[in-house]
């Protein structure tokens, strides 16, 4: 199985859709079909606050990841937040995701993003294993705080 990506686009809408529902059943979270189309389709249509990879065949994709940018001047030019990365339940434990998280990093960093940020669970020791392996530290005295406007 590989992790190959492919940058996601209009035509894949359906595919990463599916993806996405899947994910938001697993985590619990409640979305119309509207609204995330409303998220989905901008970024498929390339605008430059973020960015969606299929993750393997994009006929049949097994996961997704899905990158937003921003600006931090503690890290001094462009962020990237991993805003979801999904993996197919049957294709899972076989160093898909870390595969991804060591690659799409690298690659942005090339295009001049200074630094990646991501949110875990604090009971969910699986993903923190996975990106603590990725090369993510937790940042001490920091959380992530969220006010839904």
């Amino acid at each position: 199985m590989s992790a190959a990506l492919t940058l996601a686009t209009p035509e894949h809408f359906d595919r990463l859709s599916a993806l996405v529902v899947a994910f938001h059943a697993e985590e619990g979270i409640e979305m119309s079909d509207e609204a995330r189309a409303a998220g989905l389709k901008p970024l498929l249509d390339g605008i430059p606050h973020g960015v969606a990879y299929l993750i393997g065949p994009p006929r049949a994709p097994i996961g997704y990841i899905v990158v937003t940018f921003g600006w931090s001047i503690e890290f001094g030019g462009m962020d990237g937040f991993v805003d979801e990365i999904f993996i197919r339940p049957g294709v899972r434990g076989r160093g898909i995701a870390t595969e991804v998280l060591l690659a799409l990093p690298r690659a942005l960093g090339e295009a001049g993003v200074k630094a990646l940020h991501l949110e875990v669970g604090d009971d969910n020791s699986v993903a923190q294993r996975l990106y603590t392996r990725a090369g993510f530290k937790r940042r001490d005295g920091y959380a992530l705080m969220t006010r839904t406007l």
